[in-house]
């Protein structure tokens, strides 16, 4: 079944991804964000307090969280990157039909239709 998207949206669609993906390497930068001894050390200025510790833990585990969605989001825009340059972006993985530009507008790394999801 051929592609539904033009020449066009194809490229349209491929700056989308690599924005994202742009977007998401630089997230996963450590520049903005406080390193994990950096709070530390402004905690080691008070008496270490069971609760402050507990919090740094706390933030810790989120930005890990965090880092893993991220690093999985990554894996999504160059699946749909992959799937763009071997000509299968667009239709689902699922059934072979085109998923609506709407969709794609929405979620460029859609796989499947709405419907098929689970």
């Amino acid at each position: 079944m051929s592609n539904q998207l033009s020449k066009e949206k194809l490229a349209y669609f491929k700056e989308k991804l690599l924005q994202m993906k742009k977007d998401t390497e630089q997230e996963m930068e450590p520049n903005g964000k406080n390193g994990p001894n950096e709070s530390i050390q402004e905690l080691a200025d008070y008496d270490n307090h069971p609760a402050d510790m507990g919090t740094e833990q706390f933030e810790q585990q989120r930005d890990a969280g965090l880092d893993l969605m991220r690093q999985d989001r990554l894996k999504e825009i160059e699946d749909a990157l992959g799937r763009i340059e071997d000509g299968t972006y667009g239709l689902s993985e699922k059934s072979g039909k085109p998923i609506p530009e709407e969709r794609l507008e929405v979620m460029p790394i859609a796989r499947n239709l709405v419907e098929e999801e689970e």
